[in-house]
């Protein structure tokens, strides 16, 4: 009896993926490491790492199961580095399948080379709807419609409702749909970030680490004391250990940043939830469920939830509504080149050194970190967004371009002019002053906005808001920033706008990683 040929992704690993939901005998489960995937772009070693050794074990998971999985490892002599190469060689190990299901992949790419899988095999090719997210491609256009602007808090709203997390009948509990007001606060001395369970490397992540460090050891950053999660009984740890102890507190301290700590009380579960090895619904309902019983405060669980049903769909829909061009959009007009101390961290801004040493480290941020520290310096300086895309993409173990390339273009470099976020996240030094204590280590003076020891953030803001002033004049939420500007004293404003020059001008530039 022929069967079916079910091929997965390495970011599905999930068994309740739709292309695996009716595995029945006689079918085969299709997994390849894959060379153009690792190197499309030169993804962090912590990255290629991480999802090779979650794929080899949720491998062993299904087989544990009684499936049979045909795994290919990226160091077979005839692997051919890639989807199509691996699906057709798939195929003439096993004639007797008629037909393939895969789940629809994040990537636009992915997705163009999938359509034309069908003609290339001569095999029917049946791709499905990934219904791990909770908001469709239909339902999010429904909701978008031919709107030139979308509002993410409307979306979320509308989330909340048909989720019916954190809701008493048709009204939000406690009353307030948002309380990102609440989730401001730096980090006081006294508060300590808690200690986080570490997940041993096994046998199989052992040999996936020495397989990355010989194939891609020249790739941004470094394998030392790799110790994430790699396997669906890991994460569910993980996940328990940030819903009891970290969980209490993410709320609060959201954005706060501090020298040394770079997880502070965030998840940390953005990777484990883009690969598949935790669901987005259960991440929601263990903290919904938490705040239900009086462990976690309401302003701790719905900032938690507002990230993942708000903005991990939001963008993920704006993505889809917007590509193939999105990528392409670069409102603003920037044009510098990407400064090389963005792949060694060499550069006495201390704050943008600490950011990009610990995601060299870590393949890792924060979103604070990733906003207000290295995106709002890129977006002040006017860095090229197809760039800084690249780099997101390069140095994060969480990033797929279809979470990536919206930060990035939409919220980050406000390069699509307004379509995803209401207004650029542009900021001055105080903003990092303000959240933490990165400025008191940093050979610059952040109360200074002109002179040798001036902090960069302070004139390049004022900078860019003179270089884009009309634009933020026609903006209720920036016009008020314009008065600013012209109500400082002209002379100075020039000291500042030539001082930006001069730094600009010096910037080391670097070609692609």
């Amino acid at each position: 009896m022929a069967g079916t040929l079910r091929f997965v992704l390495g970011d599905q690993l999930s068994r309740s993926l739709s292309s695996l939901r009716d595995c029945a005998d006689g079918d085969v489960v299709l997994m390849a490491e894959v060379g153009d995937e690792a190197t499309y772009v030169r993804h962090h070693q912590r990255k290629i790492a991480f999802l090779f050794a979650a794929m080899r074990h949720f491998a062993g998971d299904l087989r544990a199961e009684g499936l049979s999985v045909d795994y290919v490892v990226l160091d077979d002599p005839a692997n051919t580095a890639s989807f199509t190469g691996e699906l057709a060689r798939a195929l003439e190990r096993h004639p007797d399948l008629d037909r393939v299901v895969v789940t629809e992949p994040g990537e636009w790419r992915v997705l163009e080379m999938m359509e034309d899988w069908e003609a290339f095999i001569g095999r029917p090719v049946e791709i499905r709807s990934d219904d791990r997210f909770l908001c469709s491609h239909a339902e999010f256009a429904a909701y978008a419609g031919e709107a030139k602007s979308l509002r993410m808090e409307d979306f979320y709203r509308g989330m909340r409702r048909r989720t019916g997390f954190l809701m008493e009948g048709e009204r939000p509990i406690g009353g307030r749909w948002n309380l990102d007001s609440e989730n401001r606060e730096p980090l006081p001395a006294r508060v300590q970030a808690p200690e986080r369970p570490h997940f041993e490397p096994d046998q199989t992540t052992q040999e996936v680490l020495g397989l990355v460090s010989g194939r891609f050891g020249n790739h941004f950053g470094s394998l030392d004391g790799f110790d994430y999660p790699v396997t669906r009984h890991d994460a569910l740890a993980y996940l328990d250990w940030f819903t009891e102890v970290a969980l209490p507190n993410f709320g609060t301290y959201q954005d706060a940043m501090r020298q040394g700590e770079p997880l502070l009380f965030h998840s940390h579960l953005s990777a484990l939830i883009n690969c598949g090895l935790l669901l987005p619904r259960e991440c929601c309902e263990r903290a919904v469920a938490a705040h239900g019983t009086g462990a976690v405060p309401l302003n701790a669980a719905e900032g938690f939830v507002r990230q993942i049903i708000g903005w991990r769909e939001f963008v993920r829909g704006v993505y889809w509504r917007e590509m193939p061009d999105y990528a392409g959009r670069n409102a603003l007009r920037a044009e510098r080149r990407l400064p090389d101390f963005f792949w060694t961290g060499d550069t006495d801004l201390n704050c943008l050194a600490q950011s990009i040493r610990e995601t060299a480290a870590n393949a890792y941020a924060h979103h604070i970190q990733r906003l207000m520290v290295l995106g709002n310096f890129c977006l002040l300086a006017g860095i090229d967004p197809r760039e800084v895309q690249e780099w997101y993409l390069v140095v994060f173990h969480d990033a797929y371009e279809w979470v990536e390339m919206p930060n990035v273009v939409g919220m980050i470099l406000h390069a699509d002019g307004g379509l995803l976020a209401t207004k650029p996240y542009a900021a001055s030094g105080n903003y990092i002053h303000r959240m933490s204590d990165y400025c008191d280590h940093c050979r610059f003076d952040v109360k200074q906005r002109t002179g040798e020891d001036a902090c960069p953030f302070n004139y390049l803001y004022w900078d860019f808001v003179a270089r884009h002033r009309e634009r933020l004049a026609r903006n209720h939420r920036t016009a008020r920033t314009v008065s600013s500007l012209d109500r400082l004293d002209p002379a100075r404003l020039d000291q500042m706008r030539e001082s930006a020059r001069r730094f600009l001008h010096a910037l080391p530039a670097s070609a692609s990683y």
